[in-house]
């Protein structure tokens, strides 16, 4: 079925397509019987207008676009659902892309956002894209990097300090009495699972030479290599198996607490404590409820959207980088009766 054009309701309504452009757009301009006769039109043919092709014509739109870094993870949801609550405050939709971790696709979705024109970007990348993102700002479209603390000043960012946040899940591990401790995560060229690394790394050179830290990387951060890891970290022999896991995101941590209670010989936390990082809705409904470090998901998505909506308003405007704190939240994955 051929979709209705403005041209046809024009026809129908006996009225010139200029009245109709009237009526959509400014009705205060058309007296009130024709305004009732188009929309009388408009809704017989069942008439739907195209604001983007609309836009697209003025050169302008009320569009904003946000690449997530993984769909799969309720995190980025919760980022998306604040970018989306201080996007729909100043009068902008979202179009939102999931990269899925794969360069391919970011590509694809910044392509996508430029051809239509969107007021500015959201992007919590993959790799670098400080070029792409510079020669789409010489164009007039600004972007801020979400839950990636930008390296340069060129841009502005919002994040949380992943250092310190690998640092207090370590730190708490040894302060339940942990010593043999294992990181899952990755994969590891990824900024953020890096920095976590980093601080675990930190927090066990300051915890002393009786405490040891094992790195695994695995492919991504999900529930099935989470699973994965521990599996194979399992079956080693009683000695050489950690006592203290710290999962990169709670994904990963779920997968590795699924592995531990389907083995069954081995309790949480008795004889493993596991600690995740972000502190999804998942993580406290846990057969085990998790311990987690918390990031704030929804005020970074909609800070960053406030930061960008401030750069759309005054493309000369200084950037910003904003680091917000990470939060230990204690359950009865590490301190058994803990409720968190």
């Amino acid at each position: 079925m051929e979709s209705v054009s403005i041209r046809d309701v024009a026809t129908t309504a006996g009225v010139s397509v200029g009245t109709v452009s009237n009526v959509l757009n400014h009705p205060d301009k058309v007296s009130p019987a024709t305004v009732e006769r188009v929309h009388t039109a408009i809704d017989e043919l069942g008439f739907v207008r195209n604001d983007a092709a609309r836009q697209l014509r003025a050169g302008a739109s009320r569009a904003v676009g946000l690449v997530i870094l993984d769909g799969a993870n309720p995190f980025f949801s919760d980022v998306a659902r604040g970018a989306e609550t201080a996007a729909e405050r100043a009068g902008r939709v979202v179009l939102l892309g999931n990269s899925d971790q794969q360069v391919e696709r970011e590509a694809h979705y910044l392509d996508l956002f430029e051809q239509h024109r969107v007021l500015g970007i959201l992007i919590s990348p993959v790799g670098d894209v400080t070029a792409r993102l510079a020669r789409l700002r010489r164009r007039g479209t600004p972007a801020v990097l979400v839950d990636r603390r930008a390296d340069l000043t060129d841009f502005s960012s919002v994040s949380v300090d992943d250092v310190r946040g690998g640092q207090l899940a370590v730190e708490h591990l040894v302060s339940i009495g942990r010593r043999r401790l294992v990181v899952v995560g990755g994969p590891l060229d990824l900024q953020q699972v890096a920095d976590r690394v980093a601080g675990a790394r930190e927090g066990v050179r300051a915890a002393g030479p009786d405490v040891t830290l094992e790195v695994v990387e695995v492919p991504g951060l999900t529930v099935e290599h989470g699973r994965a890891a521990a599996a194979a970290l399992m079956a080693r022999p009683a000695a050489e198996r950690p006592d203290g896991v710290f999962a990169a995101n709670d994904l990963v941590a779920m997968g590795v607490l699924q592995s531990l209670v389907m083995l069954g010989d081995l309790r949480v936390p008795d004889d493993v404590a596991l600690v995740g990082y972000d502190d999804i809705d998942f993580a406290r409904a846990a057969v085990v409820p998790l311990t987690s470090v918390r990031q704030p998901s929804g005020l970074i998505g909609q800070t960053a959207m406030e930061i960008l909506q401030e750069e759309i308003d005054d493309p000369t405007r200084e950037p910003r980088r904003v680091v917000f704190a990470p939060e230990l939240v204690v359950r009865a994955s590490t301190v058994t009766g803990a409720s968190g």
